[in-house]
């Protein structure tokens, strides 16, 4: 799936996501968008987090550019924690004999912005939820 075949869908095109977490992705990447215009920060709670069984590989997902939505922003951490932008294409193709590695923390409960994650993750040398 390429990322501009989904440029146009109101609904999630990616497994790893709900269309609720989606929709809640693409508002805060709108969001991010004009605070950016106008010069203000926009640090949400991330929406959701995804980790690979068994070995260090979490991220957690703040928002989704509105133009290219499958591309995220978020706090990846593979082995060390650093914010940036995440191809959900790339992480949807992630597998382990045959199987998706990718899963969702459906458990997890976002207490802080995603800075503040992030700020504790460089502390400790990786995500803590």
């Amino acid at each position: 799936m390429t990322t501009t075949s989904i440029a146009f869908l109101t609904s999630s095109a990616f497994s790893l996501l709900t269309d609720k977490q989606f929709d809640l992705l693409r508002a805060n990447g709108l969001m991010a968008r004009l605070h950016d215009e106008r010069g203000e920060l926009f640090d949400p709670h991330p929406i959701v987090k995804l980790y690979v069984p068994g070995m260090r590989a979490t991220w957690l997902l703040s928002a989704i550019d509105p133009r290219t939505p499958g591309i995220a922003f978020g706090l990846a951490d593979l082995g060390f924690p650093e914010l940036g932008f995440i191809s959900l294409d790339e992480l949807e193709e992630l597998r382990v004999g045959g199987e998706l590695s990718v899963r969702q923390d459906r458990a997890f409960h976002p207490v802080k912005p995603l800075s503040e994650y992030a700020r504790d993750a460089r502390r400790v040398g990786h995500i803590v939820t």
